[in-house]
């Protein structure tokens, strides 16, 4: 028996909630430092802060991997651990830039901090299972058009996420200034925004999605590397079990992961700071000012830019892999986005540094989709929830190494210019590009016969 070849807009609907989920996310990360400067922190201490996040998916990913490969009951295999991680990454998009509400019990930074680590959390919770079923659900030769059409609806919700607040204030004229110590309203509405798009969304996915039952999953012919246990006699320790014995080809991708994400999360973390001082040229101890606020909502433009880019090349990705392969496919991209990272340095104002964020877009949609099209063929359907959640290992250790080391190399080496971190990031991507010459595309061959 076979799995269903699945039309377009099922593809789409099933990854739906994905567009909520970004947005929210994408408003985190243009956002999340310059709030927590709002409240207080230095800028060498903001990666300090970003630890959270990786952490946060450390510790969850392969739990809910592993719990959701487990869960079956009316409301389905994946779907209870969607709703509930949308629901948790609400509050916390609706507390976050409102933590000075709590300063009598608690420091606004120190909320602040609670808040950036529940949306993680969240949305972790959320997102590893949306990896999962887009693999339970489809077969081979449609996986790298599920990932990619997953890909143009982060691209989409990254896009509406970074732009908001910049929309709020030059189109509806909601203020993007605020007393010392206080967050602007523009960040204040956007973020009560993204929490209601983020449980909408959720909820197209859960009542438009219908997921394989177990009998069904066992009456599908055998595939992947591994031989596994039947899912009653499966245990919470066979994740270390599992984690010694990865396929091949996530052991290959791991690398390519690390520094795709070393990259990513350098981008992240430092892009407000970067662009304010060096391309708006504000004083290095400037995060308080108009012209820093100014500076904040442009790289939210930046960041929906590069979604934007992510979004509309996701469409293409399928195309592209099917005439020269998803690895060479995969390391072209990451290749442009680093050297796109690199030329940031150069751009003589922020209009010019729209360009480079182009292909930022272009990597970001390869890294979304490329690695887990990749990986999915290594891996049996039994353990699809766990491994997609091991690999995201590979994900956060890189991002938890950048947090310890990133600030005090801006500090202490860069002399706080964190326009150098960016820099660095852009070599990761070219690190990256280039490792992924060795990996092993287990059904490469499927896919040339995609039906696109």
């Amino acid at each position: 028996m076979e799995k269903r070849k699945l039309g377009f807009w099922e593809i789409w609907n099933m990854s739906f909630g994905f567009l909520g989920i970004q947005m929210g996310f994408a408003l985190q990360n243009a956002n999340a430092s310059r709030i927590l400067q709002k409240f207080g922190a230095d800028v060498h201490e903001l990666s300090w802060f970003w630890i959270i996040a990786p952490l946060m998916g450390l510790i969850v990913q392969p739990l809910i991997g592993y719990y959701s490969d487990k869960t079956w009951g009316k409301y389905g295999r994946r779907k209870p651990f969607f709703l509930v991680g949308a629901l948790l990454a609400s509050v916390g998009l609706i507390l976050m830039p409102q933590a000075d509400i709590f300063v009598a019990f608690l420091p606004a930074l120190w909320v602040g901090a609670g808040m950036l680590m529940i949306m993680d959390a969240s949305f972790n919770i959320a997102m590893e299972p949306f990896r999962a079923l887009v693999a339970d659900n489809l077969r081979a030769d449609q996986r790298t058009l599920g990932f990619s059409v997953q890909t143009a609806l982060i691209g989409f919700g990254a896009v509406v996420g970074s732009g908001l607040p910049y929309v709020l204030t030059n189109w509806l004229g909601i203020s993007n200034t605020a007393p010392e110590g206080a967050v602007p309203p523009n960040l204040i509405w956007s973020f009560g925004i993204g929490a209601v798009v983020l449980v909408t969304t959720i909820l197209v996915t859960i009542f438009t999605t219908k997921e394989y039952s177990p009998e069904e999953l066992d009456s599908f012919e055998s595939e992947g590397e591994l031989d596994v246990k039947p899912l009653e006699e499966a245990k919470l320790s066979d994740i270390f079990t599992d984690f010694k014995k990865m396929p091949q080809t996530m052991r290959q991708l791991s690398w390519v992961q690390f520094f795709s994400w070393f990259g990513l999360f350098g981008m992240w973390v430092f892009s407000t700071p970067a662009i304010a001082h060096h391309i708006y040229h504000l004083p290095i101890n400037d995060a308080s000012s108009q012209a820093y606020d100014d500076a904040g909502d442009w790289v939210g433009i930046l960041f929906g830019v590069y979604n934007l880019v992510s979004a509309i090349f996701a469409f293409a990705l399928p195309y592209i892999a099917f005439k020269i392969g998803r690895k060479l496919t995969h390391s072209v991209s990451l290749l442009v986005g680093g050297f796109s990272l690199v030329s940031l340095y150069f751009m003589p104002n922020q209009y010019w540094a729209i360009l480079p964020m182009i292909g930022v877009g272009i990597a970001w949609a390869s890294i979304l989709a490329m690695p887990y099209a990749i990986l999915a063929g290594s891996i049996a359907p039994r353990k699809m929830g766990v491994y997609m959640g091991i690999f995201n290992f590979f994900i956060v250790i890189p991002q938890i190494i950048n947090a310890f080391i990133g600030g005090p190399i801006v500090k202490y080496l860069y002399n706080g210019q964190a326009i150098y971190a960016i820099v660095i990031s852009g070599v990761s991507f070219i690190i990256a590009a280039i490792l992924v010459v060795k990996v092993k595309d287990v059904d490469d061959i499927k896919s040339k016969s995609e039906i696109l």
